[in-house]
């Protein structure tokens, strides 16, 4: 995780403001309303519970933010699951880091109109 953190914080205007490595810390601290961001990255695999447990916290949440899933365990049923729980985006850990990373770019470059980030 840092070195995805390190990559993204070099390559794109971002600013981590928080990581979590099982469910229950994610889901605290993405439902505490002190704590705002523009985007999460959620992996599936936590050390405790899950990604898909995330991504069912965050439905309904009234907070204006994109969630993507950054996985192992991307395939074509695991996708079509994220994207029903809520995920914008789905990119593989093992050869879409690239397209995570021009994601990233467009969302803090503004460019978040109708299908741009799609």
């Amino acid at each position: 995780m840092d070195s995805l953190i390190a990559m993204l914080e070099e390559m794109v205007p971002v600013k981590v403001v928080g990581t979590a490595d099982n469910e229950a810390t994610a889901v605290a601290w993405l439902q505490d309303p002190d704590k705002a961001c523009d985007l999460v990255i959620v992996d599936i695999f936590l050390k405790r519970g899950s990604g898909l447990g995330v991504l069912k916290a965050l439905q309904g949440s009234a907070a204006e933010r994109r969630v993507v899933v950054l996985s192992n365990y991307a395939t074509a049923d695991m996708r079509r699951t994220c994207l029903q729980l809520g995920a914008d985006r789905v990119f593989d850990k093992s050869n879409e880091i690239d397209a995570l990373v021009q994601y990233c770019h467009r969302l803090a470059t503004g460019e978040t109109g109708p299908g741009v980030l799609a």
